[in-house]
């Protein structure tokens, strides 16, 4: 097995120059990228350096995306996005820190950020020998996925037992190929220190997401807080800023057209190994139905909250993360019918079939995978309408209908034999979900939570024959009126809109729930079979599908013989590539720069063009202090750069040649956003906000000069 394993890492690094500009690769393959060519005047080891501190110790996953340590005491730089939630969750009518933005002059003034935490990488080491050897002679591959869990629980478990402030995960690369034991120290007490307002942190809205040219102040500051002794643990009033071993230093150069960029980051998760057949599914049903499912959830959050402020700050953070996904979606749509993406992907996979019969060894070993990925895709297509619905009862029905889906999970992996039980499940599993739910229920708008379950429902009504859930026809009787009644009487009956009443039903048993006669619980009970059965047809979908890749894989590079960086997982990576502008269409071209000029061209003084009126005075007065970019004669607020990004990069370092941070990734452009199936380098690029925009703005917008002396900017 370790020969077989060093010939895959030998194969992988004798053609991994030849697309190092495309892909998120692993920290530890970046010496390997010939990056002193493209201009890199640091060496690898300050970039990442295993048991050192270097520039990838000052990177953290956080909130869903990503941030960077700017100074000794623990400050953070993210985007305003990122930090949206945690604003939202501190925010009432009275103090609307969303909309309003918010300072702390003082350490003492800072507020929490209700559920961030902090990950910052402290070992990734390479366990593949040991899972393989594990698993070696085990044929089915269930029972094979059975084993890598167990396996990998031990390894984790180990590392937390000994660490309070440790997570460690065992993360699958190239499907399978490759196995990588990740530890993190977790920062627990995180807390906003400044976010400017959301007509500066999210200039544009919707109308200019994903958009070039942008004109967004996309960044927040926040701070890491420890225990005197440098433990992560949660909120206390004696904690203390965090102590990095290593912090970002600002750019002192102003950067141009042509030069180096890098940035580390989380990406979430790409797709670009996947067959045609992943992407027609994705092109044809998971994206047409999101982007509608999306569209009317939202309408029914505004037409529900217009004249109710209070609703719509509770509201704000769903409706905003489904806008930003539907148009996510849309792009993807849009790219892929423009590219005939699906018909290059069959036309690639014939000339890979032709391969594969062009021997009998190759034939023998491959000619078995599209045929048997294209079953498992037929088999999932005949409950598609139905698997849809179930999805959204357990995250898009209401809060209740999501206390009632954890109640009876929890239930029920409980009462299943341990090697039974889903993957993950433990009784941390519990204390997060109910740690969770605090925040669920912040945002709690009982309007909207009753109206979201009616909606549901009445898509369950209008299910074909074939996938009906029948257990539901007791609220249905064929009326919309049926429904409506029963989801007003329910809500009046129902305790679940009492936190500590939901996290104790996380102690009791199935027939304990049911003995309940809650008629939210009465209704998952009747769903949970369904949900359960979808659960176990996806998890076969999933072993089998993935195993298939992971043998596609070995076919590539058979083939091919070139470079397979491993698609994004949430894991720490690296990408680099130039500042610069691209063609979006014929006789057009973006320039990569924009400036404080293009706010005042756009604004209208009504949402989302609103900029505050400070700002336009600071414009007008030409009172840019030290930010102003010496060729533009202006403050430069968003670039353009050749890097390689998907979700989760949001709030990541950019960086130049020297390794100083000179901007903050927040978006890429629309006219790339299949760039999660394939990369195109002529057209794809990273938006970020420029530092000299985060600063003037810190500086001279908010007053807030203290925050740049910590930086240790001048």
């Amino acid at each position: 097995m370790k020969t077989r394993l060093l010939s895959f890492v030998t194969l992988f690094f004798l053609a991994i120059s030849a697309m190092a500009q495309e892909g998120m690769w692993l920290l530890n393959q970046i010496d390997q990228l010939n990056l002193k060519d493209a201009g890199l005047e640091i060496s690898t080891t300050q970039i990442y350096s295993p048991g050192n501190p270097a520039i990838s110790n000052a990177v953290v996953q956080l909130g869903g995306g990503t941030a960077s340590f700017v100074s000794p005491e623990g400050l953070l730089l993210t985007n305003h996005h990122v930090a949206y939630t945690a604003l939202q969750r501190a925010s009432d009518v009275q103090s609307n820190y969303l909309t309003d933005g918010f300072l702390a002059r003082e350490k003492s003034k800072e507020i929490k950020a209700p559920g961030y935490e902090a990950r910052i990488l402290v070992e990734m080491k390479d366990v593949t020998d040991i899972i393989f050897k594990a698993v070696k002679g085990i044929d089915d591959l269930e029972e094979r996925d059975r084993k890598i869990n167990e396996i990998s629980e031990e390894m984790t478990k180990e590392i937390e037992d000994k660490t309070s402030d440790a997570d460690a995960r065992v993360v699958a690369m190239y499907n399978g190929k490759q196995y990588i034991l990740f530890v993190y120290k977790v920062l627990k007490d995180i807390r906003i220190v400044y976010s400017p307002p959301l007509s500066i942190g999210n200039y544009g809205g919707e109308i200019d997401n994903w958009m070039w040219p942008r004109h967004t102040g996309d960044f927040s500051f926040l701070r890491a807080y420890v225990t005197p002794d440098g433990t992560g643990s949660e909120y206390n009033e004696e904690n203390v800023p965090y102590k990095p071993e290593i912090w970002l230093k600002v750019a002192q150069k102003p950067i141009e057209p042509g030069d180096l960029t890098f940035v580390v980051g989380f990406p979430g998760s790409t797709t670009r190994y996947r067959t045609s057949n992943s992407a027609a599914w994705n092109l044809i049903e998971n994206y047409p139905f999101s982007i509608d499912n999306f569209s009317s959830i939202i309408a029914l959050a505004e037409e529900l909250t217009m004249d109710d402020p209070d609703g719509q700050l509770k509201v704000a953070n769903l409706t905003k993360g489904l806008a930003n996904a539907k148009k996510n979606y849309q792009g993807k749509v849009d790219g892929m019918i423009k590219t005939k993406y699906v018909e290059r992907k069959i036309k690639f996979e014939q000339e890979f079939t032709t391969w594969v019969n062009s021997t009998p060894e190759t034939k023998k070993k491959y000619g078995h995978i599209l045929g048997q990925i294209q079953e498992q895709y037929k088999v999932i297509k005949k409950t598609k309408d139905r698997d849809n619905i179930l999805g959204m009862f357990q995250r898009l029905s209401g809060t209740r209908t999501d206390a009632a889906f954890y109640a009876f999970l929890i239930a029920t992996e409980r009462e299943k034999p341990e090697d039974e039980r889903m993957p993950g499940f433990s009784p941390r599993l519990i204390d997060n979900l109910a740690n969770g739910l605090q925040y669920t229920y912040n945002d709690y708008y009982e309007p909207f939570d009753k109206a979201m379950l009616v909606r549901t429902l009445k898509q369950v009504q209008k299910l074909p024959a074939g996938q009906r859930i029948e257990s539901l026809d007791y609220i249905l009787n064929q009326s919309d009126e049926s429904i409506e009644f029963f989801v007003d009487e329910a809500y009046k009956n129902s305790k679940l809109d009492n936190l500590e009443y939901v996290v104790a039903l996380f102690d009791k048993s199935s027939e304990e729930l049911k003995a309940l006669n809650d008629p939210i619980l009465n209704m998952m009970s009747n769903l949970y079979l369904y949900i359960e059965e979808n659960r176990e047809m996806n998890n076969s979908f999933g072993t089998i599908v993935i195993d298939l890749r992971k043998q596609y894989i070995d076919a590539l590079y058979e083939w091919k013989g070139s470079t397979l960086y491993p698609d994004a997982n949430s894991t720490i990576r690296f990408t680099y590539g130039p500042v610069k502008g691209y063609t979006p269409q014929d006789a057009v071209w973006y320039e990569p720069i924009t400036t404080l000029k293009g706010v005042v061209e756009k604004n209208t003084g009504i949402m989302p063009f609103n900029a505050p009126e400070k700002l336009i005075k600071l414009y007008e007065t030409r009172n840019f202090g030290q930010w102003a970019d010496p060729e533009l004669k202006d403050v430069p607020i968003a670039f353009l750069h050749r890097c390689d990004i998907t979700g989760g990069n949001s709030g990541s370092p950019v960086m130049n040649a020297r390794g100083e941070v000179i901007g903050v990734c927040f978006d890429g452009n629309y006219e790339a956003m299949i760039s999660d199936w394939q990369y195109d380098y002529e057209i794809q690029r990273t938006i970020s906000v420029d530092i000299r925009y985060v600063l003037f703005i810190t500086e001279k917008f908010a007053d807030a000069g203290f925050i740049l002396k910590e930086m240790g900017v001048n």
